[in-house]
Parts: C-alpha cells; sequence; structure tokens
C-alpha cells in the first residue's frame, strides 16, 4: 500500500498529513509561526525560519520513517508575500531536499473548497495565520473566492490582545469581500474554526470526526470571543485542545469570524476538519475526493 505525505506550512502552523491507500492516515501539527511580524516587514524573519525548518526537518524524517513514498509541502500567505519567501524555499530544499510550492490565494481557495467539500455546494470560510479566504460553490462550480490579507498572526501583530482594536480591524477589512452571493451551508475550515468546536465541545483530547459535526451559532462565536479576550493567554493555553502557541491568536482569530458571520449575515457555520491538506492531496492524485 502506498503511502504519502503531505506538508502544509502555513503563517502559523506547519502540518503534516500521512496518507496510504488513497485515505487520510492522521494528520499532526507543530506551530512555528512563520508569518510572525510580516503585518510590518516584508521579511521572514530569522526566528520564525528556524523553527519552521526544525519543524519541516521533523516531519520530514517522520514521514521517511513510516515508508512514505513521496513527501510533498505547499506554502500559503506568508511565504507568498514575503520578499524572501522564494528564498526561504530554496534554502529548505537545500538543507533536507523538500520542495516546497508557493500557491496563490486563489489556489488555495480553491484547494481549501476541494478538500471541505469536494464538489457539493456550499460557502467556506477558511481563516490562516495571514490570509483569510471565502470560497462559494453552487453545482459544483466555484462561484466566488476571494483571500484578503488577513489573519490570526497579523491581528495579533497589529492589536495584541486589544478586544476594541481587533473589532475596528475585523469590521473595517470584512467590507472588502464586497457583497458576495453565499449558497448551501456555510461552512468553516482552518485553526481557528476547529479550535472553536473543539472548546465548545470541550473535548479532552482532539477528535476531528466530532469536530466535524459540530455547528456552531453566530451568537456562540460572540460569547467565546468575549470569553477568550476576559482570559489570559495562560488560562487560555490550560485547554487540552489549545496548543500553547495558539493561545494568544485565538481571540483575535474568533472576533475576525464573528466580523465575517455578522457582514455576510450568517447565523450558523458548519465546522469541517477537512481543509487545504486534503485538497492539496486530492488535486494531486494521492487522495480519493
Amino acid at each position: 500500500m502506498n503511502k504519502f505525505a503531505v506538508i502544509d506550512i502555513g503563517s502559523n502552523s506547519v502540518r503534516l498529513m500521512m496518507i496510504a491507500g488513497g485515505k487520510v492516515l492522521y494528520k499532526t501539527i507543530k506551530t512555528t509561526r512563520l508569518g510572525e511580524g510580516l503585518a510590518f516587514s516584508c521579511e521572514l524573519c530569522e526566528a520564525a525560519k528556524t523553527r519552521t525548518l526544525e519543524a519541516l526537518t521533523a516531519f520530514v524524517n517522520q514521514a521517511k520513517s513510516e515508508g512514505a513514498k513521496k513527501i510533498v509541502a505547499f506554502a500559503t500567505a506568508a511565504m507568498r508575500s514575503a520578499k524572501n519567501g522564494f528564498e526561504f524555499a530554496r534554502f529548505v530544499e537545500n538543507e533536507i531536499g523538500l520542495k516546497i510550492e508557493i500557491i496563490s490565494g486563489e489556489e488555495e481557495a480553491q484547494i481549501g473548497i476541494l478538500g471541505a467539500l469536494g464538489k457539493n455546494d456550499g460557502s467556506i470560510i477558511d481563516i490562516g495565520g495571514a490570509s483569510t479566504e471565502l470560497i462559494v460553490q453552487k453545482n459544483g462550480e466555484i462561484t466566488y473566492r476571494k483571500s484578503l490579507d488577513i489573519g490570526v498572526v497579523r491581528i495579533r501583530d497589529i492589536c495584541q490582545r486589544s478586544q476594541p482594536k481587533t473589532r475596528t480591524l475585523s469590521v473595517d477589512t470584512v467590507k472588502e469581500y464586497g457583497e458576495p452571493q453565499l449558497y448551501g451551508k456555510a461552512y468553516a475550515i482552518g485553526g481557528t474554526a476547529t479550535t472553536i468546536a473543539a472548546l465548545l465541545l470541550n473535548l479532552d483530547k482532539y477528535d476531528r470526526e466530532a469536530v466535524s459535526k459540530t455547528v456552531v451559532t453566530r451568537a456562540q462565536v460572540r460569547a467565546l470571543a468575549d470569553e477568550l479576550f476576559s482570559k489570559t493567554v495562560e488560562e487560555i493555553s490550560s485547554h487540552p485542545c489549545v496548543d500553547a502557541l495558539r493561545a494568544d491568536v485565538l481571540a483575535g482569530g474568533v472576533e475576525w469570524l464573528y466580523a465575517i458571520l455578522e457582514y455576510l449575515n450568517v447565523d450558523e457555520i458548519h465546522v469541517s476538519d477537512g481543509d487545504n491538506l486534503e485538497g492539496y492531496a486530492i488535486s494531486r492524485g494521492m487522495l480519493h475526493s
């Protein structure tokens, strides 16, 4: 049975997905915050690159030890927006032999909806570390897609943990989506959405099946944002499903999600663990849709 490994190099986290026989075996994550500081600088900082290289090295070694026939990697907003993003990709390839494909915001949106919905209809909100994609699919065709340069790391860098500043930034930025015509059910993917589901379910251990069955109301998102801003980072990270390096960006991400739901007049969202990792693998023929 052929095994494949897919690595997603995001602006907040690096993730590994192992595949065998056209099915997902598991996903695992390391938070490296590659997009740290990009709200004020046009270059990836040395500390973030070092953290990310260490995570990539560990994941490549893990995939090889488990018999991966092929290891592929793609990168999103942090590396495509940074002036030295392609330089870092070449450095990684020279250091550990991992070739990285830096994808556009449009393709990120496309593989996000492919991984979450396949050819089914619906609307997707994908909040990342440095970008957020909104995609609509109707009758199996994408009718709207737009990527904005805002995500949980950028929000943290600009607003720190100020709820008023985060709310103002979110309300001002969300208008850039224009007036999209949503279709079908609304879904949310990415670390912010899945962490919201895990918190509302009060999971002791992350459960992708339980998370993917979760429906979250706009009112619940509002209440959770207020709750998270009222807590310290240490209190947030004490929850077993919140990574210590995600705790300081989570409140901002939830506030941003609420602004999107309010702007689009969406009353509830369906959370999906399936996302651009699956979509990338499907688009490259390594995973069954």
